[in-house]
Order: structure tokens, then C-alpha cells, then sequence
């Protein structure tokens, strides 16, 4: 008798709580929750955790923002703590919080920061957009229905003692329009976009479920690739 097991993708870890909160989720309080929750599991009392929400619209500051990049502050406007320049959130984009112990996941943040990128990308692809990363330019990356190249999706990070904050984000079907108000991520030559733009399936618990899938691989592919430094900020 063959054996298949092999072939079958690897279980959802135990260790790892998956949380997907309905509605929209307050900025400075969801924030505030994740910084405990780094706390607890640097002190060994909270197990590592992935939470997807959704927020109000607001935008977010990075630690490298530009006051020139905030062209109408529409909308309230919230430092952030990660990496990275202006970002918009709110209703319509998935926005995925990591608290990841890279203690014991290599220590290397770079590594974290190409697989998250991965992780990103194979779930897009589940949903039938072909996105890519792009040399040089930050964020996750696909062609839009005018066959421009733009951006459905961002990602910024900070990671304290060796636990990481913050995430990714990634555009269901949000209002586009509520992107102008900013300079996103600092790159103003490209459009962005999202998978309702592009007749993907733009279901959020469609975009759960790949996310899901994938999140084994992506957490079985941190390890040490290079060398790591205690504290740092990568915007994606």
C-alpha cells in the first residue's frame, strides 16, 4: 500500500492561536493588545497568535513617514511603532496581526520578512490573483485590469526581542479612492488595487481559509539565514 501522507499539506500548529474578529476593530486598542500580547509571550505566558480584523478607515504613520506624504488627513491619523512610511486601513482589507516568537524560529528577520511575502502570495494565488514581489520597490505586487503594475498589498513589522508585531495588510475590496489621501508606502508612480478590482474572489472568509492553508509553510520556513540583530523595524 502506497503512502500518501506525504502528499498532504502540513497540520495548523497547536501552539499558534488563530483569531479572526467580526466587524471593525478599534486602531489604538487592537495596537495596545498586541503589545501585550508580545509581552506575555516574551515572558512565557501567551502562546504565539494570528489575528485578522478589520479597521475603521484611519492612517497609520511608520516609523520612516514623511509629513510631506500626508495629503489630506481625511481620516485619523495613528503612529504606528513598525516600520514603513503613511498607510491606509479600513473596511474591505484584511489586515493580519503576527505576535511570532522568532526565538525559536531562527532569529532572523529578513528571513521572516521574504517568507511573510510568500505567505501573502500564495494565498492571492488561491484566489486567482497572480501577485508577485517586485525587486526594489516595497509590498506585494500584481497587474491591474489597464495593465499597470500595482499594489494589493503591504506589510510592515517591528520585532522586540525577538517577538514580532504589527503584520500585513491586504486589499479584499476596500474603497480605493481613500487611499489618495496619503502617499501609500511612499510610492506615488503606481496605482493600487484589489482583488474585487481584478474579479477575483473577493471574499474575505475565502481569503481566511487560504491564508490559513498556507500559514504551516510559511511558519515551517523561519529559520537563520543570515545574521540577525535584536531590534528592528522592516516596512513593507
Amino acid at each position: 500500500m502506497s503512502d500518501v501522507s506525504s502528499d498532504l499539506p502540513p497540520p495548523f500548529p497547536t501552539s499558534v492561536e488563530w483569531r479572526v474578529d467580526p466587524g471593525l476593530v478599534d486602531y489604538p486598542g487592537a495596537l495596545a493588545e498586541m503589545e501585550a500580547r508580545a509581552a506575555a509571550m516574551y515572558e512565557g505566558d501567551a502562546q504565539e497568535r494570528v489575528w485578522l480584523l478589520e479597521h475603521p478607515p484611519l492612517y497609520t504613520a511608520g516609523t520612516s513617514a514623511d509629513p510631506t506624504e500626508l495629503l489630506d488627513p481625511r481620516f485619523p491619523v495613528h503612529d504606528a511603532g513598525r516600520g514603513g512610511r503613511y498607510t491606509y486601513h479600513g473596511p474591505g482589507q484584511r489586515i493580519g496581526y503576527l505576535n511570532i516568537d522568532l526565538r525559536e524560529r531562527g532569529k532572523d528577520v529578513r528571513n521572516f520578512v521574504h517568507h511573510l511575502e510568500g505567505w501573502m502570495i500564495a494565498a492571492l494565488g488561491d484566489l486567482g490573483i497572480a501577485a508577485r514581489r517586485a525587486e526594489g520597490r516595497i509590498g506585494i505586487w500584481t497587474d491591474d485590469p489597464q495593465g499597470r503594475e500595482a499594489k494589493i498589498g503591504a506589510l510592515g513589522i517591528r520585532v522586540r526581542r525577538w517577538v514580532t508585531l504589527h503584520g500585513f495588510a491586504i486589499n479584499v475590496d476596500p474603497d480605493l479612492s481613500h487611499f489618495g489621501g496619503i502617499v501609500p508606502c511612499g510610492i506615488s508612480e503606481f496605482p493600487v488595487t484589489s482583488i474585487a478590482a481584478l474579479n477575483g474572489n473577493a471574499s474575505m472568509a475565502a481569503l481566511d481559509i487560504a491564508l490559513k492553508a498556507h500559514f504551516p509553510a510559511f511558519l515551517g520556513n523561519l529559520k537563520r539565514c543570515g545574521t540577525g540583530v535584536e531590534e528592528c523595524d522592516t516596512g513593507r
